[in-house]
């Protein structure tokens, strides 16, 4: 092709010498412009290759960066959900601990005879007062330390309310086995204990007792618990009960017109054990009161209530 240039080149101007020169100077700027343009084109490639591998690091360091954030962001949450779960642990652990409180005041409440509606350990705390001004919220720790107080109280209160139901136990324990009251409700008192004129004989004579007088049938009761130790009809006294109570002491329970408790009954006090009657060497229905302590006779005045 470039014969043909050359030769249609030198044709026209009529000379091969004059036709070399001529061509060559066609030849080298186009020889020239070509190697420019495989210069550019090659600098132009080698750009881009070094931008993409710039781009394809850039992308992989920026996946690296998430992921690492996604790992951080699954710790925390764990973290905070392990938090969670421990907070409400402690929680569940105060409600319990409160429930125990709450059974404990109402026994306590049932012991002590208290006005359930004044102490009522079921209802919500009353509180009230102007707003306060708002200075931020509550921080875990701050949460922890305060659940930690919470709870060091209830375990103290508990304690003491605990010390405090054995005292009005061991109370109510001594009121129940201490002797005090009259073994009727109704009635009047128509002999007393000690020197006295026989009712039967008008002999001068010693009783032993106290003789309640009142309707036939009417209950009698025990002034202490204890524990029946017989419960018979004895020579005398007709139908009787026999009760042993703690440190010593025994209460006997005459004349009745039907005992309603036997041998090895345990008995509350104020407890019906007999009817009162008129059986035994009586002249009416009345139940004859005994005290003794350490086997030996008590005036039982000592122990009653005022009629």
């Amino acid at each position: 092709m470039n014969i043909i240039l050359l030769s249609s080149f030198c044709k026209k101007k009529g000379s091969i010498d004059i036709c070399v020169p001529g061509a060559m100077a066609w030849v080298v700027p186009g020889v020239a412009l070509f190697s420019a343009l495989l210069l550019w084109a090659g600098y132009e490639l080698g750009s881009w290759r070094t931008a993409q591998a710039r781009d394809t690091a850039a992308t992989a360091e920026l996946q690296e960066t998430i992921a690492s954030e996604r790992r951080d962001l699954a710790i925390a949450k764990s973290e905070q959900q392990a938090n969670l779960d421990a907070l409400a642990l402690r929680v569940a652990r105060l409600q319990a601990h409160l429930m125990r409180l709450d059974a404990l005041g109402e026994r306590l409440a049932s012991q002590g005879k208290l006005d359930r509606k004044e102490f009522d350990f079921s209802a919500e705390p009353a509180q009230g007062g102007a707003e306060d001004e708002v200075v931020g919220s509550l921080s875990a720790d701050e949460i922890a330390q305060s659940l930690g107080k919470i709870d060091r109280l209830l375990t103290d209160r508990e304690e003491k309310l605990r010390m405090l139901e054995a005292q009005l136990v061991n109370r109510k324990l001594i009121r129940e086995t201490s002797l005090s009251g009259r073994p009727v409700a109704h009635g009047w008192i128509s002999s007393t204990f000690g020197r006295r004129t026989d009712p039967i004989t008008g002999k001068k004579a010693y009783h032993h007792g106290l003789d309640f007088a009142g309707k036939a049938g009417e209950p009698v009761h025990t002034v202490a618990a204890g524990v029946v130790v017989r419960s018979e009809k004895g020579k005398g006294f007709g139908n009787l009960v026999e009760i042993r109570h703690p440190d010593g002491y025994t209460t006997i329970y005459a004349h009745n017109k039907k005992n309603l408790v036997s041998e090895g009954d345990v008995v509350a006090k104020g407890q019906v054990v007999a009817l009162l009657g008129n059986t035994g060497r009586s002249t009416g229905p009345h139940v004859h009161f005994e005290v003794h302590h350490q086997g030996k006779l008590v005036d039982p005045k000592r122990y009653i209530r005022a009629p």
